[in-house]
């Protein structure tokens, strides 16, 4: 059994090594470790034994080294040898030396060379995962193309040739069934090595896979020509993609779009129906977020820089549009753009302009210009006035000098106080109904109520005093 396993190796390692695509001294190492582990079974770890393949034999020698000792001094056979014995293997051998004794592999049962080959088999196994992985490494971040083989716990198992990839469920876009045999694309996601070999994740729900797509479908993308800035999806109902053109001369949304839409619609066919919106990139992030945004129409936008926050305003009209349905329209145009995005109507921020100049207008000799300049710099009550900071304050047109600031200030902080004292809501604007016909305007209505609001504290203070 021994001979059937260990015999004409060298066509073993090289057939091993064409089949498996494993490097010939990966199988070499393999069986000098298997038929060492299979020579210490048989003999025993006590002894010290060493494996080598021989290239000019083909064979696996095993050689047994014993220390040279004195015939009087000999005690163990199995460590040590007598100097007249070793004499007649090697006439140069010394006292001390260490000699080696050669073992036939003939020698080592059937049990033993069992356990050589399971070693040979394992070794080779690993070897070859491990060539499937560092293969599949390389290649992760590209698209790769296989057999839908089963389905397990939801997950599609793809058949690359070689190995098997993984689609996750959330992985994968929702509503597609696949059959054992059909042939199914997707992302290079994730490699991992595991105990039971390579683990490839694919994905088809990856927005990296969308771009991936676009790359192969767009040989300008492919060019370095127009470059893939962001991309945002829904898998299987929308996506977002966001390009610019290095060359000026190249429009980057057609050559994505292609002749009469064809290149999009070859992605839109793969990804079975996904809707896929292509905007234009901008380094100024209010007009991209408006880009982000079409179809819908924009009248204004209000940064917070801070909180990465943009508030923006369009018209009436246009503001189921800009939300999109369920919201999928500003959801992905805020992942594509990595800023909060809050949608308003032009009547909710005439409304909430009205009510913050209402509102900043409490302050002691406040006029409308000045509580509007307070507002378009970013301050929208008077308790917003009252927490913010000296300095903070002279950034307001009008309120450049410290001591306005610090007055201003003063002011709306004593207003905060006042309301807390008397523990009285703050006033707010009128609301003024869309069927009023009376000439008195929304205006004029809410300089009447200001007034009385302060004839009230006037009346107040008189009575404390």
């Amino acid at each position: 059994m021994a001979e059937n396993v260990f015999s004409d190796l060298s066509k073993v390692i090289d057939q091993v090594g064409k089949d498996k695509g494993i490097d010939k001294q990966v199988v070499i190492d393999a069986i000098t470790q298997g038929m060492l582990v299979a020579a210490r079974k048989k003999y025993g770890t006590y002894r010290e034994i060493e494996a080598a393949y021989n290239e000019d034999t083909g064979e696996v020698e095993l050689f047994e080294f014993k220390e040279v000792v004195p015939r009087e001094k000999f005690i163990d056979e199995e460590v040590e040898i007598p100097y007249d014995e070793a004499q007649k293997l090697d006439p140069n051998v010394q006292l001390d030396d260490s000699i080696g004794i050669k073992l036939e592999a003939s020698d080592l049962g059937r049990i033993a060379a069992q356990t050589a080959k399971q070693i040979i088999m394992q070794k080779v196994r690993d070897a070859e995962r491990n060539i499937i992985f560092n293969e599949f490494e390389e290649r992760k971040g590209e698209i790769a193309s296989g057999i839908a083989r089963r389905v397990e716990k939801g997950a599609i198992v793809v058949d690359l040739g070689r190995t098997e990839a993984y689609i996750p469920p959330r992985e994968q876009i929702p509503g597609e069934q696949y059959k054992p045999g059909d042939r199914i694309q997707g992302y290079l996601s994730e490699v991992r090595q595991t105990t039971r070999g390579p683990q490839i994740i694919m994905s088809r729900a990856d927005e990296r896979y969308l771009m991936k797509l676009f790359e192969m479908e767009v040989p300008e993308i492919y060019d370095g020509v127009v470059e893939i800035m962001a991309a945002a999806r829904e898998p299987g109902q929308r996506a977002k993609i966001a390009v610019r053109s290095k060359d000026n001369s190249v429009d980057p949304v057609g050559a994505c779009v292609g002749m009469k839409g064809s290149r999009v619609q070859n992605i839109v066919q793969e990804l079975r129906g996904e809707k896929i919106d292509i905007v234009p990139w901008d380094e100024d992030i209010t007009r991209f977020a408006c880009n982000a945004l079409a179809p819908a129409e924009i009248s204004r936008v209000f940064l917070d820089d801070a909180n990465r926050e943009m508030e923006i305003v369009v018209p009436d009209s246009q503001l189921s549009l800009a939300i999109g349905k369920r919201g999928q329209n500003v959801r992905l145009a805020a992942k594509l753009t990595t800023w909060k995005l809050d949608i308003i109507s032009e009547t909710s921020a005439a409304s909430r302009t009205a009510e913050s100049i209402f509102n900043l207008m409490l302050i002691p000799g406040m006029s409308e210009t000045m509580a509007q300049n307070i507002f378009q710099s970013g301050f929208g009550s008077f308790q917003a006035v009252a927490s913010a900071s000296v300095e903070e304050l002279m950034t307001i047109p009008g309120y450049d000098d410290p001591d306005k600031a610090e007055k201003l200030a003063k002011e709306a902080k004593a207003l905060v106080a006042k309301y807390e004292a008397d523990g009285v809501p703050v006033p707010t604007a009128p609301t003024v109904a869309k069927d009023n016909k009376s000439n008195v305007s929304a205006k004029e209505q809410a300089d009447l109520l200001l007034k009385q609001e302060l004839k009230k504290l006037d009346a107040q203070e008189a009575d404390e005093e």
